[in-house]
């Protein structure tokens, strides 16, 4: 009876795993049906729509990771009826066109509006994708006609900039600086008494930037270039960092301060670290936000590779990500007024940078850079690295070998060469000196009987 009850159980389960990856498989295919495959005729056919394409490579890993993804980002656009159409294109079966939208790695991002093409340059997730090609899609400067909206953007955007006034040459730089930037952050305009009543302006018109729950208002004697400003404010102050965050963060000319931690570590040190970066985010904003971004990073690896050095964890460490120099703490911190004197004595150059991108520091991150590489192939697949750097050393030693054999056998033979002709020289010596003693020993022979020839004669 058991056994009659264990066969439906185990159909069930078979007919279940069944169902499940039929219904994967449908899934994949309805998602595959809103990204277009994109051809030649993509060229002359795409300025009628607005069009988010991603040009790949069929041998990229990058490009097969990004797949899945792009296919939910097909799905989400059109569930939710948006006028970008998603689209793919293999880059290097229409090369040309790629090239002309500047394709130069895989995958590429772009969205291309008209004339127009914008660079996605943030994390590959769905979120992060559809919020750019939203924002990008949509007008360049979004008025804010009223109150409630202005309240509604400032709930769903951390990070965004308002035009206050009305035309002015501030608000043209403001143009410009949007058409450049808007691939990054939400532009608005907006009259003065939509915005918030804790906002005073000293003057109009003017550019805002709202983040952490305030705002900081442009000022072009002491910030200067606007689009330079917008870059840099284009970030929260505190923020949890990564490799790409702190790339783009170069672009910023802001010192970057970082609470190097290990997030699965509970103890005291690790989390009194976080939280004093944090506090002199929040509590100094004022005084370092034109020059500094705070933050913490989950693990030292990331940053022991930036450093060339093995970082201790918990620490504090600052980073100058435009030219790679560094500062490491010259002191314990014990709250937040030790970090803002360790802040200002990197201010004021008590403290020595490290690093840096000069000659010698360049020598040295290609040796580190070779050498990680190498490590690296060692640990993930020890028989590929075998193979790779195995094969051209046994190769250079078997030349080496045949080299030296050859020159040791050429000199055996040029000696063996000189050993004959000496033997030949000395035998020839010995054939003369026999040849003198013989006509010697017959000239002597003749002189030697003269005298007994002469004896006998007498006696006769």
């Amino acid at each position: 009876m058991s056994q009659s009850m264990a066969r439906p159980t185990g159909l069930r389960s078979w007919a279940t795993s069944r169902l499940f990856a039929a219904v994967i498989l449908l899934d994949l295919a309805v998602c595959k049906g809103f990204v277009e495959d994109l051809n030649e005729s993509f060229k002359d056919n795409r300025k009628d729509d607005i069009w988010l394409v991603d040009f790949y490579a069929p041998w990229c890993g990058h490009c097969k990771k990004l797949e899945p993804i792009w296919n939910e980002v097909g799905l989400e656009m059109k569930s939710i009826g948006s006028p970008v159409k998603v689209g793919k294109m293999d880059a290097t079966s229409y090369s040309s066109i790629a090239s002309e939208f500047g394709v130069r790695g895989y995958p590429t991002i772009k969205l291309l509006k008209g004339d127009l093409a914008y660079n996605y340059r943030g994390p590959r997730t769905k979120d992060d994708i559809i919020e750019f090609a939203h924002r990008v899609s949509g007008a360049l400067i979004r008025p804010l006609p009223s109150q409630q909206m202005f309240d509604h953007v400032q709930k769903r955007h951390r990070v965004f900039f308002v035009y206050i006034g009305g035309e002015s040459p501030l608000k043209e730089k403001y143009i410009d600086a949007a058409s450049e930037l808007i691939v990054y952050t939400y532009f608005f305009s907006a009259s003065e008494d939509v915005v918030p009543e804790y906002v005073t302006l000293k003057e109009m018109p003017a550019v805002l930037v709202f983040k952490d729950n305030t705002y900081f208002v442009y000022d072009e004697y002491e910030d200067g270039d606007l689009s330079s400003w917008i870059s840099r404010e284009r970030f929260q102050n505190y923020l949890t960092m990564d490799g790409f965050l702190l790339y783009e963060l170069g672009d910023t000319g802001k010192l970057v301060a970082i609470a190097v931690i290990d997030e699965k570590n509970t103890s005291l040190e690790h989390t009194r670290l976080k939280s004093v970066v944090q506090e002199v985010a929040r509590d100094f904003r004022d005084h370092f936000h034109r020059n500094f971004q705070f933050g913490h990073m989950d693990g030292n690896d990331y940053i022991n590779t930036l450093l060339m050095d093995e970082l201790t964890v918990p620490t504090i460490v600052v980073l100058n990500t435009s030219n790679q120099q560094y500062f490491l703490l010259d002191r314990h911190i014990k709250d937040s007024s030790d970090m803002v004197q360790f802040i200002n004595s990197i201010l004021d150059g008590t403290v020595p940078a490290q690093g840096g991108d000069s000659i010698l520091q360049r020598l040295k991150r290609i040796m580190f850079d070779a050498k990680s590489t190498i490590v690296s192939i060692f640990k993930s697949s020890p028989l590929l690295g075998c193979f790779l750097f195995g094969l051209p050393l046994g190769v250079i030693s078997i030349m080496c070998y045949g080299i030296y054999t050859a020159d040791t056998e050429g000199g055996y033979i040029e000696e063996r060469y000189e050993v004959s002709k000496s033997e030949m020289e000395n035998q020839e010596q010995i054939e003369e000196r026999k040849e003198q003693e013989s006509i010697s020993g017959e000239s002597l022979e003749p002189a030697m009987q003269e005298p007994k020839d002469v004896l006998e004669k007498k006696k006769d």
